[in-house]
């Protein structure tokens, strides 16, 4: 099914060809929502905060990426 929300940059493809893109957008806009030790410092960060910047960063994932996610989760 067709991503409908918007993104607020390209999601990660499946080739993973914009990786280094995305990392810096992701990690800025985590920052940018008080999230960013979650990907920093992940053992100093509450479980809510930490599922927020799974929400976000799953989102801003290629849809086949997210089902593999969902397979080894």
């Amino acid at each position: 099914m067709a991503n409908l929300a918007k993104l607020e940059f390209e999601a990660l493809d499946i080739s993973g060809r914009n990786y280094l893109s995305w990392r810096l957008d992701a990690e800025m806009h985590l920052d940018a929502q008080g999230l960013g030790d979650t990907i920093k410092s992940p053992q100093d960060v509450s479980s809510q905060d930490k599922a927020k910047a799974m929400i976000f960063l799953r989102h801003h994932l290629h849809d086949s990426l997210k089902t593999e996610y969902l397979t080894v989760k």
